[in-house]
């Protein structure tokens, strides 16, 4: 079986964004929703609106977001619709907080932990998806990259707390961590299955914290800028990236790495490869 391609560029520019986006021969067929993380108020690191606005222009996108499970300026809509106007998103491109009126559910029937995927209900509108994600640290997932993106960040309000609890949502923050890390993975599989390949996959790969964009107070970054990444294989995509933060000349990665290692958030990686979601064989094609 041919590897996945993943393809990268050092350069960290809108332009570039937009390059790697070609390059993957997407055509996203219909409405496309532009899944991108919104940023908690107070956080430094997030991926500015005007970064990502000339790709969400491209392919006439619009921004999809989802509310919150914990407290913050997220967990509501009308607080979620005062972050993304604080934060410029509505000056970008039409946004939709997915979950405003609810939320619908999509089957996991090989899930592990999970069988149904709560979702927002308006993912129903969208007949394709861009996902930008912006590839960091992560205080519970390890790492956040594409397939936390597409999975908790795609869950609704209660959904977010599914995943977290492994099924039970009353179990948000008690539940066994691996079992959260492979209810992540199940989430995966039913957005993939539910698009049926009409998706594409973006990581940027700067401001990489050892914290989350959902944290309202994030350390700094000590690791040094990568740059882009784009794949139409979610898992090959964060796999690739995980392999350049370890790869990296550079001292300030250990901060990361010990994030990632002490929350074993590779195995993510390793569940969702395992339900087919994509594969963590790949073949790394440079654009520079």
């Amino acid at each position: 079986m041919e590897k996945a391609k993943v393809y990268f560029t050092k350069a960290l520019t809108p332009e570039a964004v937009i390059k790697l986006y070609d390059v993957l021969g997407a055509e996203l067929p219909g409405k496309v929703a532009v899944k991108v993380h919104s940023g908690e108020v107070g956080n430094q690191n997030f991926i500015r609106p005007a970064f990502f606005k000339p790709v969400i222009d491209h392919v006439k996108g619009v921004i999809v977001e989802c509310n919150t499970a914990y407290e913050g300026k997220r967990s509501t809509t009308e607080d979620h619709w005062e972050t993304m106007k604080l934060h410029g998103w509505t000056d970008v491109a039409e946004v939709d907080i997915m979950d405003a009126e609810g939320d619908m559910t999509l089957p996991v029937p090989e899930g592990k932990r999970i069988q149904e995927n709560y979702v927002g209900a308006h993912l129903e509108r969208y007949d394709s998806m861009l996902v930008l994600s912006h590839f960091k640290g992560h205080p519970m997932g390890g790492f956040g990259g594409t397939l936390k993106n597409i999975s908790i960040g795609i869950a609704s309000a209660y959904g977010k707390a599914v995943i977290h609890g492994a099924g039970k949502a009353e179990e948000i923050w008690t539940a066994d961590h691996d079992s959260f890390l492979e209810s992540m993975a199940d989430a995966d599989q039913s957005i993939v299955k539910h698009f049926k390949g009409n998706m594409a996959f973006i990581n940027v790969m700067c401001n990489m914290s050892v914290d989350c964009d959902c944290c309202a107070v994030a350390e700094d970054p000590k690791a040094a800028d990568i740059g882009i990444l784009s794949s139409l294989d979610p898992v090959a995509l964060d796999q690739a990236c995980l392999d350049l933060v370890y790869q990296a000349d550079d001292p300030g990665k250990a901060d990361l790495i010990e994030r990632i290692e002490s929350r074993n958030g590779v195995h993510t990686v390793e569940a969702a490869a395992a339900l087919g979601v994509g594969s963590r064989e790949y073949e790394l094609v440079s654009l520079d």
